[in-house]
């Protein structure tokens, strides 16, 4: 009897929140609650373009329910920058959109850019895994929480959740994350010395060389001009005596890690 009634709520439960979703679903073809920004507009217009240049094009309706869903759950989310923060996935939508086109054009697909929209919802806001699957399908589902640092065992950093990618051979989901630091240096102006000399420090010992060991030239070239631009800052803010990220004295990333590319190479 007590199993009947576990998989009776059970049901109900299911039922309640397929219900919720299909009506946020159908809220998306409400144009008074989706208005397009110059965030969205800006994506749009060049995936509309990029799409006349490549033999699969992306799907345009995902990617619209893509931002709409990021707009949503992100909702009045601000970065320090002062922009809202659904401004910082629909950029990193775009730099990915932009760069797999032309240099990787099997990734130029619509689940990249989708996953791209949503990379933080699952860790910033109430979308679950489970409502993005019943939304988007499993694929952009499984892709998202990869790029979710809370993890079973607890909140991990950018660069293990990079390293976590590589090592499982997520390399087309390792690119977006890339391109999430790309726009995060970008707009680092807005943080304190403290947090931009952490940030630089981490962007040089592991995403850089994450770059060098995929061999993606443009994106190391990016990385280190955009921690490059942030020496004076980090040198003024901090001791003379105090390692940086561009001190010859200072490993370039950590012996751990120096390991782990080795074993990969070793692999490959």
């Amino acid at each position: 009897m007590l199993q009947v009634i576990r998989i009776l709520v059970y049901n109900n439960f299911i039922i309640k929140i397929s219900w919720f979703l299909m009506e946020d679903v159908n809220n998306y073809w409400d144009n008074s609650k989706y208005q397009y920004c110059a965030y969205a507009e800006r994506l749009l217009k060049e995936l509309t373009l990029l799409n006349t240049k490549v033999k699969q094009p992306i799907d345009m309706y995902e990617v619209k329910k893509g931002i709409y869903y990021a707009k949503k759950y992100h909702g009045s989310q601000m970065r320090q920058s002062g922009e809202p923060y659904y401004s910082h996935p629909v950029e990193v939508a775009y730099m990915l959109a932009q760069y797999t086109s032309l240099e990787i054009p099997r990734l130029f697909r619509t689940d990249m850019i989708v996953t791209a929209l949503l990379h933080d919802t699952i860790e910033d806001t109430q979308l679950t895994e489970k409502m993005i699957a019943y939304i988007f399908g499993s694929q952009v589902a499984s892709q998202v929480e990869d790029l979710t640092r809370v993890k079973p065992h607890g909140k991990i950093s950018s660069a293990e959740t990079l390293d976590l990618l590589i090592q499982q051979k997520k390399y087309d989901v390792a690119l977006i994350k890339l391109f999430d630091r790309i726009h995060n240096l970008e707009t680092l102006g807005a943080k304190s010395p403290e947090k931009i000399r952490k940030i630089v420090q981490e962007s040089m010992r592991e995403f850089v060389i994450i770059t060098m060991y995929l061999e993606i030239p443009q994106l190391t070239q990016k990385l280190l001009r955009l921690c490059y631009q942030y020496l004076s800052i980090i040198t003024q803010s901090f001791p003379q005596n105090q390692p940086l990220a561009f001190s010859k004295d200072t490993l370039l990333f950590s012996p751990t890690f120096q390991n782990e590319i080795a074993q990969m190479r070793t692999l490959g």
